[in-house]
């Protein structure tokens, strides 16, 4: 190939590259997408923990979400109230007070409460247990498997299987919601920090039938409610359930409970 055919060809890889060197430049300008610096300065505030616990896709999601006024500057579960001032300071808003919540497993069937119908061999997974007999080998399949799903799903290292039982350390919950989502017989759920007291039962079996199950299992007998004096247990379907906004803490129900179904938190 001659001097000037390299040449040539040179040439016109350049102004190729220049063309499109300048096209992408002039795209970037008039395709830009315009973030609200709100948004940006929200995101620096936030945790980074990508949790998805606020119900947005990771923190940008929710930052996205706060400046568009689709979610309270207090959305974010694991920054709490430190965090929720902070972004309330960016909106030019007044931070309200949030209660803090954890996760709490509803459940006491420990190893030597709960009776087992037969030895298990196989996968240690919650999810996957629901597709053998019985849905595992305890007699109550409305208790805690114990074999821990919540616990690899939890990135807070908040929760740990302790004599057959997924128990949550309040401390180091945030309140993400992954245990949640995970557990397969739903018996987690979100309840107050200051909560003096939790019904660690989700059966809503017959007395009789709760009983031969298991031995900290609510037979829904009703002492608690009638022994309470702020009227804030109900008893539903043999099981009960304490009403927060009412209960004050004067542990009658912990009292009362011959089942040892309702706990100090």
């Amino acid at each position: 190939m001659s001097v000037t055919g390299i040449l040539l060809a040179v040439g016109i890889v350049a102004a190729v590259g220049l063309f499109i060197g300048i096209f992408l430049g002039i795209a970037s300008v008039v395709f830009k997408v315009q973030v609200d610096e709100r948004e940006e300065k929200i995101v620096e505030v936030l945790p980074g923990n990508n949790c998805g616990g606020c119900g947005y896709p990771g923190c940008s999601g929710l930052a996205a979400a706060i400046v568009k006024g689709e979610a309270p500057v207090n959305g974010c579960p694991v920054g709490g109230d430190a965090v929720g001032k902070k972004v309330a300071e960016i909106m030019g808003v007044e931070a309200q007070e949030s209660e803090r919540k954890v996760a709490f497993v509803k459940c006491n069937g420990k190893c030597d409460a709960v009776k087992a119908n037969y030895d298990y061999v196989g996968q240690e997974d919650c999810q996957m247990l629901m597709f053998v007999p019985n849905q595992g080998p305890k007699a109550c399949n409305h208790g805690c498997t114990g074999f821990g799903s919540c616990v690899k799903a939890c990135p807070f290292d908040a929760i740990h299987v302790v004599d057959g039982v997924a128990v949550v350390d309040k401390e180091k919950c945030k309140a993400c919601g992954k245990c949640i989502a995970v557990c397969p017989r739903h018996i987690i759920e979100l309840i107050p920090y200051s909560a003096p007291f939790a019904v660690a039962c989700s059966s809503t079996e017959k007395g009789p039938v709760t009983m031969k199950e298991c031995t900290n299992g609510c037979i829904g007998c009703g002492l608690c409610k009638k022994n309470c004096e702020a009227g804030a247990v109900e008893v539903t379907d043999f099981h009960a359930t304490i009403d927060y906004a009412k209960c004050i803490g004067c542990g009658t129900c912990v009292e009362k409970c011959k089942k040892n179904c309702i706990v100090t938190h």
